[in-house]
């Protein structure tokens, strides 16, 4: 389902990735209020921090089931409507849909999906959704 990941165990890599996980824990849990004070807590730089946090994501029970995918849209008619047809069209189950207001004629629109019986791999599915007009950017955030 995921071409483009690995699963490694912890013990050959360094460090500082399992500390981004940390760090990324501390701040989601409230239990630091920002990523500088989280990143000093597990002593590492914020520059290492911002470098891996879109890339290191920690494997759950149901490795694969639920994803998050953040988009950056054009604010135009129906762009939405169209992703979120493919995203049927693919067999994926929305669970959530996160939309900020749009600013400079661009949206961040959060979603996240059961992507459990998709239809093709989450790297076919993100390029295809890259592909779409309307559509600046794709991002994974999570997969659990």
């Amino acid at each position: 389902m995921l071409t483009k990941y690995l699963i490694v165990s912890k013990d050959i890599l360094p460090e500082y990735y399992d500390k981004v996980l940390e760090a990324r824990n501390l701040i989601e849990s409230g239990r630091q209020k920002n990523i500088s004070d989280a990143v000093k807590a597990v002593g590492i730089s914020r520059s290492t921090y911002y470098k891996y946090k879109d890339f290191i994501f920690s494997p759950s029970n149901h490795l694969g089931r639920k994803a998050t995918l953040s988009f950056i849209l054009e604010h135009k008619k129906g762009i939405l409507s169209h992703l979120l047809n493919i995203l049927a069209e693919e067999n994926a189950n929305i669970l959530t849909i996160n939309q900020d207001i749009p600013i400079n004629n661009s949206a961040i629109v959060n979603i996240t999906l059961d992507v459990l019986e998709l239809n093709l791999s989450m790297d076919q599915l993100m390029d295809k959704l890259k592909g779409l007009e309307g559509i600046t950017k794709v991002r994974l955030l999570a997969i659990e």
